[in-house]
C-alpha cells in the first residue's frame, strides 16, 4: 500500500491530558464530582496511570515510537489549588515536562484547560463568573513565564462544544441527564456554594451561557499567551464529527453543523490554526440520523477511516485557518480494530492535505488507556494498555502499527 510522503514540518504526534494520566488531582473540580454522591462518573479517577510520577517514562514510550510531538495539558488545579496560591512546584513539574518533551525530540503541545479546573474556581461561578476570563488569563500568562519561550502551540480550551455535541445527538439519556443536574446540585451543597459547575458536565439549560463564557476565556487566554509571545500558534481545539448528508438530508445536516461547530469554525478565524478532534461520521437523512451498516466501535458507531479527513475539510472550509489534528482516534477493547482503523485515517487525511487543505500535524488520542470522564476506565482508546493494579504499561499491537505508518508517511519503510 502506498503512503503520500508528508513534509518534514508535518508534526506527529500523541495526545493526553493531565486529570485522566496524572493520578490523584484531588483539587480539581472533576476530583471533587466523581466524590459527590450521587455522582455521574461510573467510577474515581484514583490514580489514574500515574503519569505524575512516571511521565518520564511516558515521554520515552512517545519517542520510541518515532514522534516528535507531546500534546499535555497544564492543570490549573495543580498550579493555583487555591484562589491566588500558586504551586512552585507544580510549574517546576510541567517544566521539567517541557523541557523532557525537547530533550527527545518532541514538540510541547500544552492545552491550557482540558475539562478540568479548581475546585474553588467551580464553586465560585466556574466559567460563567463575571471575572472567568481575568482569572484564566492569568493563569495563562503564569504559565507562559515560566516556559512559554520552549512550547510549539498553545491550545486554550479543550472541545468547548462537546456538550453541544452530546445534546444535538441525543449520547446521553435522559436518565444521565437528570443524574448531571442532580451531581452538581449536590456539590454545590457539599461545596457551600450557590451553584457547581464544570466544563464537560453542563446541563442543557445552560449551553448557550457556557458556549459566551467560553468564548470570553479564550479570547482573553488567547491575548494573554499572544503577550507573552506574539509568534506562539495558538488555537483552540473543537469535537468535530464527520457530518454526512444522503440526498434529502442537507438541512438537517447543516442545522446540526450550526448549532455545534459553526460558532467556534467562526471564532477560529482570529486564531493561528483550529485544532480538530474527531472520532466518528453522522450520516443524515432527510428524517433524521441514519444508521448505516458496517463494524461498530465501542462507541456503538461505524467504524469510519474517512470521517478524519471529512471533518478537517469542513473545519477548514469554514474557519480558513490550517488545522491541527489534536485528537483522533477509536474507542475499542479489540485492538485489531484499531491496528486496522489507525492506517487507513491516515491514507485518508494525507489524501485530504494532497488536495489542498492544510494539516500542519496529527495527534492519536491516546497514549495510555487512561480515565475517560464519565466512563471511568471502562473506555479503551490507548496505543499502550495500563495494569490497573501495577500501572505498569503495556505496548499493544497497533503501537508499531502507528509507528510504521508515521515512518512510511515521512518516506522511510517500516
Amino acid at each position: 500500500m502506498t503512503h503520500t510522503r508528508l513534509p518534514d514540518t508535518f508534526l506527529w504526534g500523541v495526545a493526553t491530558s493531565g486529570h485522566q494520566t496524572e493520578g490523584h488531582n484531588r483539587a480539581s473540580d472533576t476530583w471533587f464530582l466523581e466524590h459527590t454522591v450521587p455522582s455521574l462518573f461510573r467510577e474515581p479517577s484514583g490514580p489514574a496511570c500515574d503519569s505524575l510520577r512516571r511521565w518520564e517514562t511516558d515521554l520515552d514510550l512517545a519517542a520510541g515510537l518515532g514522534l516528535d510531538a507531546y500534546r499535555f495539558s497544564v492543570e490549573w488545579a495543580r498550579v493555583e489549588p487555591e484562589p491566588g496560591a500558586v504551586s512552585t512546584e507544580a510549574l517546576d513539574h510541567y517544566e521539567r515536562l517541557v523541557d523532557g518533551c525537547l530533550e527527545r525530540g518532541l514538540a510541547p503541545l500544552v492545552t491550557f484547560s482540558h475539562f478540568t479546573s479548581p475546585h474553588w474556581f467551580a464553586a465560585d461561578g466556574s466559567w460563567t463568573g463575571t471575572d472567568a476570563p481575568a482569572r484564566f488569563a492569568a493563569q495563562c500568562d503564569r504559565v507562559m513565564a515560566r516556559f512559554g519561550d520552549r512550547i510549539a502551540a498553545a491550545v486554550t480550551l479543550n472541545e468547548p462544544n462537546l456538550e453541544q455535541l452530546l445534546q444535538a445527538g441525543a449520547k446521553l439519556p435522559p436518565e444521565a441527564e437528570a443524574l448531571k443536574t442532580r451531581m452538581l446540585a449536590a456539590a454545590a451543597e457539599a461545596a457551600g456554594a450557590d451553584g457547581y459547575a464544570s466544563a464537560n458536565v453542563i446541563p442543557a439549560d445552560r449551553q448557550d451561557a457556557f458556549q459566551e463564557a467560553f468564548t470570553r476565556a479564550h479570547r482573553a487566554a488567547r491575548a494573554a499567551i499572544k503577550a507573552r509571545r506574539a509568534d506562539l500558534p495558538v488555537g483552540v481545539s473543537l469535537a468535530i464529527a464527520d457530518e454526512v448528508a444522503l440526498p434529502g438530508g442537507e438541512a438537517r445536516r447543516d442545522a446540526k453543523r450550526a448549532a455545534v461547530y459553526d460558532h467556534w469554525l467562526r471564532e477560529a478565524r482570529h486564531d493561528d490554526f483550529i485544532g480538530v478532534q474527531n472520532y466518528e461520521r453522522v450520516v443524515h437523512g432527510p428524517d433524521g440520523e441514519v444508521r448505516v451498516e458496517g463494524e461498530l466501535n465501542g462507541m456503538g458507531t461505524v467504524i469510519a477511516p474517512g470521517s478524519l479527513a471529512g471533518a478537517v475539510r469542513y473545519a477548514h472550509e469554514v474557519s480558513g485557518v490550517p488545522v491541527l489534528v489534536t485528537e483522533h482516534g477509536i474507542q475499542t477493547p479489540d485492538d485489531e480494530q484499531r491496528a486496522a482503523f489507525l492506517p487507513a485515517a491516515l491514507r485518508e487525511l494525507a489524501a485530504e492535505r494532497d488536495r489542498g487543505t492544510p494539516v500542519l500535524g496529527y495527534c492519536h488520542w491516546t497514549l495510555l488507556d487512561n480515565f475517560e470522564w464519565i466512563f471511568g476506565y471502562g473506555a479503551r482508546l490507548g496505543l499502550y494498555e495500563v495494569d490497573r493494579d501495577t500501572l505498569e504499561r503495556r505496548p499493544k499491537p497497533s503501537a508499531k502499527v502507528y509507528a510504521d505508518a508515521v515512518r512510511e508517511h515521512r518516506g522511510g519503510t517500516p
